[in-house]
């Protein structure tokens, strides 16, 4: 494994034993949802995140289906045992990409599972979540099917994502989880406020934060609709119609001008208010200067003022617009 201490990231605790370096990388949109890829970049900021530290790498099955899995694979190489792999069982989806609903039967978990392991082109996961939890099979069933592949060897560690306190605490009670992915960022801090990252902190396990840029809105690469691929799939979300964006747009200006007072980007700044809340943050990066401006992140020393005043910046009372479309169906288990 690489000794991250050694580049400057000190090692943090999720939960369960695993450590990861303070700042990971969501894969997903080098294959999937944000309009078109490169792959010889993709590739190249993979294996420049492995050689700067940035070495928790975070993918699904559903990203692509699977081609961000068999990505990843062909980018680690031989450098696989150097980084900290996660991946989810997702939605039910055939070997040919079909995608069902929800399924978190023990069958069903281990085949994806079997799948990954053989897209990923490794032999174990070091993190499995369960994407999202199916409301029609206990939890206690789809964690036991994650415990048996931990004690079969083909995982180290488990977690979930967008889980309710409830819901952890009883998937916790099965077998030990190392961390719970939810969003969180300047623009999503439910999980302060609704007794879930209580309950993890209670119960020793991580928070791992996705979209912790608020899909991009949060840096200096999204300020206008007209920064997004026509097929962008941000495009149909809530906060990214254009009434919605506009508002938005003027409370990211507020918290735009306390990062220049950092002499920092947005984006450092708004992961540095994720990484001083004791998250880790999986910022989607499909450049390899994106990597080396979000490591910078680690750098932004902010004060209690400074969070505080970053949190008035962003009301969460004058946030127009749901974070994601699956708020307004059940697509969260909340």
């Amino acid at each position: 494994m690489t000794n991250n201490h050694q580049r400057g990231l000190e090692p943090v605790l999720l939960g369960n034993g695993l450590t990861v370096p303070p700042i990971g990388l969501g894969a997903m949109g080098m294959s999937a949802y944000y309009g078109a890829s490169d792959e010889a970049e993709s590739i190249a900021t993979l294996r420049h995140a492995v050689d700067v530290g940035v070495t928790f790498i975070d993918t699904a099955e559903a990203y692509g289906p699977f081609e961000n899995e068999r990505l990843i694979g062909r980018a680690l190489g031989t450098r696989r045992d150097e980084v900290v792999l996660a991946t989810k069982a997702s939605a039910e989806t055939d070997d040919d990409g079909t995608v069902h609903g929800r399924n978190g039967t023990r069958e069903y978990i281990r085949k994806a599972a079997h799948r990954s392991l053989k897209h990923l082109g490794t032999d174990y996961i070091d993190l499995y979540y369960l994407h999202r939890v199916d409301p029609n099979v206990t939890i206690e069933e789809s964690v036991g099917a994650m415990a048996e592949l931990v004690t079969e060897g083909k995982v180290r560690h488990i977690g979930l994502s967008e889980a309710s306190a409830a819901t952890i605490r009883r998937a916790h009670a099965v077998h030990p989880l190392a961390a719970v992915q939810s969003e969180f960022s300047l623009f999503a801090r439910d999980v302060l406020h609704n007794d879930e990252l209580a309950t993890m902190r209670e119960l020793g396990i991580g928070l791992v934060a996705f979209s912790p840029l608020g899909r991009g809105v949060l840096t200096d690469g999204v300020t206008s609709l007209d920064d997004l691929d026509a097929d962008d799939a941000r495009r149909t979300l809530p906060r990214f119609q254009p009434e919605a964006f506009a508002a938005n747009r003027r409370l990211v200006e507020r918290a735009a001008a306390i990062a220049r007072r950092h002499g920092a980007t947005l984006a450092q700044v708004a992961l540095a208010w994720v990484i001083v809340e004791g998250v880790v943050p999986i910022p989607g990066m499909r450049r390899r200067s994106r990597v080396d401006e979000n490591l910078r992140a680690m750098s932004v020393a902010l004060s209690e003022g400074d969070r505080a005043e970053l949190a008035e910046a962003l009301p969460a009372v004058e946030i127009v617009g749901m974070r994601d479309y699956a708020e307004v169906g059940e697509g969260v288990d909340r």
